[in-house]
């Protein structure tokens, strides 16, 4: 059987505990997320996030993203310094497979994800 899933206002949903950001090159970065959905296999997962101000590295290798902003800003740039793209509430991102760059959060950020990964 499949089981439809759907999901209320995302702005609001608790995420958590936040917690220190692993790839941040800022002191005190933290982050909180939400997994409201995964596939069976694992390579596909559908989530909420969210960040405070700071810089990170991002690395999508293995993997690739599409971000809807729901608050805040930010600034994501290529590893080798290209396609910098400020983006901001009602956004949508796509980060392909095999980017990798950083992101520098301006005002806190809040975004859904859907990661597909390689099999």
């Amino acid at each position: 059987m499949i089981d439809l899933k759907s999901f209320g206002d995302l702005s609001t949903l608790d995420l958590g505990a936040f917690a220190p950001k692993p790839t941040s090159f800022s002191e005190g970065q933290v982050e909180a997320s939400s997994e409201l959905w995964a596939s069976v296999d694992g390579l596909m997962k559908i989530g909420v996030w969210e960040c405070t101000p700071g810089r990170f590295s991002a690395d999508r290798t293995k993997s690739s993203e599409i971000c809807h902003v729901l608050s805040g800003s930010a600034t994501v740039v290529g590893k080798q310094g290209t396609d910098a793209r400020r983006i901001g509430a009602g956004d949508l991102l796509v980060l392909p497979l095999g980017w990798e760059g950083e992101w520098t959060i301006h005002e806190q950020l809040r975004k859904t994800y859907v990661i597909t990964r390689k099999a």
